[in-house]
């Protein structure tokens, strides 16, 4: 049982997570039409370590995807907390010389320092894995000592906090109407090996788990911070497939006993297809999305990648059968492996219109740190460290071919016709079997139809009057109003016009063909002139 330090000094602590760079994943050419949103998620590991602080101390919460830090806010604290994944690099070096040049101390913890913490050496302190005793120490730290250490210190964490022990994040800190979805979270780790993936390494195989009792007062937590739509941020959501069995009953009283006011997402492999105990569950608790990683319709790819997994069932046979409990997938695709050939960006299409799955990140394969697929390419030398290029892989084909193929991937399935007809077909066949649930009364206040009405004016005048696609967009629109399903319009329009603003942005300027690659300003600055 945790006995928690008790501090003797009042402390001013300031956390700030860094900004992603702009990607298919970030939705960020969605928030204009939504009005009010800033960001695409709350930081939930920031919000953690936020709550879990003394409670004396004074906590201040910036995320910079939703506005920057200023220097009054530097200058307020007497040490800055910092979080954040590989693909955030740049940014977090920023805030930390940011901090420095108002004297305060950085102390950053999170996956990206946990899994390279040498990549890192300007940060003050380094918190090295899970909230658990590295926490206590690094609070009992600033307790006794003021300013910033005269060398790096490192806490690394030996002892983690059982998820049943962590407190209710900090939503209090932040304004959840300006993202794009809430999160929570139930779960940590995953019991598959994927060969590109840090999970395992970072958060282990054996997934921890959550009260049901806490997820439900953490769900108190967000709809009365006006939350809609609920992501759990799970590794995997069926990690423990009996753990979400027992789980989600108690969502489906939650929602039932709420009148049902939000819409929930999550993250699961593809062999969640074969449980349909889980998807006719999921079905009732109200969750609309299931986010995939596929990563490939190729099966020698997949079992190269120890992804077996995603072999339980024919992938399209899978995403049929949890489309069919109402679901939407979405999907994650990676091109570059080692068992590709020029005919896989065929294959990929082929699968994009065999499966029709709307949202697919599409990325080129990136090597993160401390993962088999890493510590194999190291022993093969071929990992590479040029920050301009777009990945830091040696490919078995050349380069250029593999950027080729990813340019041709995201220009045929982000055109507005392909990409509406994908959605149409999920209006037909997984949309409506989607539970109806009756209309939650905040969802008829006078201020919930004037957000959804402003929601539709701003669609109508710039998707419909003045957007470069606006005929596809009348027909698709016509077809959902007709069918009374405004919420699907609202939901596929916005989420489309990102995609397809996006890939114009990737095919017209710098390519951003990785989501995991931590590329400088620098960096960019001379992708673009090589390119232009």
């Amino acid at each position: 049982m945790r006995t928690p330090y008790t501090p003797t000094t009042v402390r001013n602590i300031l956390c700030v997570f860094p900004r992603y760079t702009p990607s298919f994943g970030t939705f960020h050419h969605s928030y204009a039409l939504l009005g009010g949103v800033r960001a695409f998620m709350p930081p939930q590991g920031l919000l953690v370590v936020a709550s879990y602080l003394p409670a004396a101390w004074r906590v201040r919460l910036v995320d910079e995807n939703a506005c920057p830090v200023t220097p009054e806010e530097f200058g307020w604290a007497d040490a800055v907390f910092v979080s954040g994944m590989h693909v955030q690099r740049p940014h977090i070096d920023d805030i930390v010389r940011r901090a420095h040049a108002a004297g305060r101390p950085v102390v950053l913890g999170g996956p990206s320092v946990s899994g390279c913490p040498e990549s890192y050496p300007t940060a003050d302190i380094l918190h090295i894995g899970e909230v658990g005793d590295a926490t206590d120490r690094v609070i009992e730290y600033l307790d006794t000592h003021s300013g910033c250490p005269g060398r790096q210190l490192a806490f690394t964490t030996t002892t983690r906090l059982p998820l049943d022990d962590f407190p209710i994040p900090a939503y209090e800190l932040i304004s959840l109407r300006e993202y794009f979805l809430a999160s929570i979270q139930f779960s940590s780790g995953c019991p598959y090996t994927c060969e590109f993936c840090d999970i395992p390494a970072l958060y282990g195989r054996n997934p921890r788990l959550k009260q049901p009792a806490q997820v439900l007062a953490e769900l108190d937590r967000l709809r009365a911070g006006g939350a809609q739509a609920v992501y759990f941020v799970d590794d995997n959501f069926i990690g423990n497939q009996k753990a979400a069995l027992e789980l989600l009953p108690h969502l489906v009283a939650w929602q039932a006993r709420n009148r049902y006011p939000l819409r929930l997402s999550c993250e699961a492999t593809l062999n969640i297809a074969k449980n349909e105990r889980v998807l006719a569950l999921m079905r009732e608790a109200g969750f609309v999305t299931v986010f995939c990683g596929i990563e490939t319709p190729e099966p020698a790819a997949l079992r190269a990648m120890s992804k077996e997994q995603n072999l339980r069932l024919p992938i399209v046979e899978a995403v049929r059968r949890i489309n069919s409990y109402g679901l939407e997938v979405v999907s994650g695709i990676i091109l570059g492996l080692d068992t590709d050939t020029p005919e896989t960006a065929d294959h990929i299409l082929e699968f994009i219109r065999a499966s029709q799955i709307p949202i697919l990140t599409i990325n080129v394969l990136y090597a993160l740190p401390k993962t088999p697929l890493w510590e194999r390419l190291a022993r093969e030398g071929r990992l590479l460290e040029d920050p301009a290029r777009e990945s830091n892989v040696r490919f078995r084909l050349p380069e250029e071919t593999v950027l080729e193929m990813w340019r041709r991937c995201i220009r045929a399935a982000y055109t507005p016709e392909f990409l509406y007809a994908r959605y149409a077909y999920n209006q037909r066949h997984t949309f409506r079997r989607r539970r109806r649930f009756p209309l939650n009364p905040a969802r008829l206040a006078p201020a919930s139809v004037g957000r959804g009405a402003a929601i539709l004016l701003r669609l109508f005048w710039r998707l419909g009057a003045r957007g470069h696609y606006r005929r596809v967009f009348w027909r698709m629109a016509w077809e959902m109003l007709r069918a009374g399903r405004v919420e699907h319009l609202i939901h596929s329009a916005v989420v489309s016009h990102h995609l397809i603003e996006f890939t114009r942005d990737s095919l017209r300027d710098a390519p951003e063909p990785s989501f995991y690659a931590p590329r400088p300003a620098a960096a960019r600055a001379a992708v673009r002139a090589r390119a232009g």
